[in-house]
């Protein structure tokens, strides 16, 4: 990014906005979740065309038909997850990488899948550059998750399905949460607690998601 005079304290202080805002005053509770929503520069993980939009109350285009989830939406999903730092977490849609690096903030176990590969390997070259070292990569189809390095505490899938991947559910570890959107053309957000008796569902709102891409 060319060095704007200025541009980086405007853009420190919209993130600030947003976070007191679109966040905080929206009902996101968790200080950890606050805290990483402040430390990730998300104009770094748009295009450089709309890094001025950074910090807008909405999606972002990425191209090949993906976008960047709303700000608020990053941290609710987040949120429900609940992690505390010590869990082994799996991002289904690396997108941008910007979920991954609030994930990231959050935990040091970061596992992420993205279906489009030049979308992957740009999002494993941003993470790096921003010091994101423990993060590991797969390109590939996500509702397959990771079977490799399951179970997995927390599941968080950054695309919608029409029903729920058998293989994250799969892939829980017992106790843990995979929060998803279901739907097509209208579309719920849930999220699903494995239990010894099989999975707990509940819905939590309406979204907006791209669809998941599968092989």
């Amino acid at each position: 990014m060319e060095e704007v005079p200025g541009l980086e304290e405007k853009l420190s202080r919209l993130r600030e906005e947003m976070v007191t805002v679109q966040l905080a005053g929206r009902g996101i509770q968790d200080p950890r979740v606050l805290r990483a929503m402040r430390l990730v520069p998300r104009h770094r993980f748009v295009p450089a065309e709309l890094i001025d939009r950074a910090y807008e109350d909405g999606p972002l285009p990425l191209g090949s038909g993906q976008t960047i989830s709303q700000p608020y939406i990053v941290a609710f999903m987040t949120e429900c997850l609940g992690l505390t730092g010590r869990e082994k977490v799996l991002e289904i849609g690396t997108g941008s990488g910007y979920q991954t690096a609030v994930l990231a903030e959050l935990t040091e176990e970061v596992f992420t899948v993205e279906y489009l590969p030049d979308l992957a390997q740009d999002a494993r070259l941003r993470l790096g550059g921003l010091g994101y070292s423990t993060i590991r990569f797969a390109t590939g189809d996500g509702t397959l998750g990771w079977p490799e390095a399951a179970p997995f505490d927390a599941i968080l899938a950054a695309a919608a399905a029409e029903r729920v991947p058998d293989a994250l559910l799969d892939q829980l570890a017992p106790g843990a949460r995979l929060i998803l959107p279901l739907g097509i053309d209208n579309q719920d957000l849930w999220i699903f607690t494995r239990t010894c008796e099989g999975p707990v569902s509940r819905r939590l709102l309406p979204v907006r998601f791209v669809p998941f891409v599968n092989g």
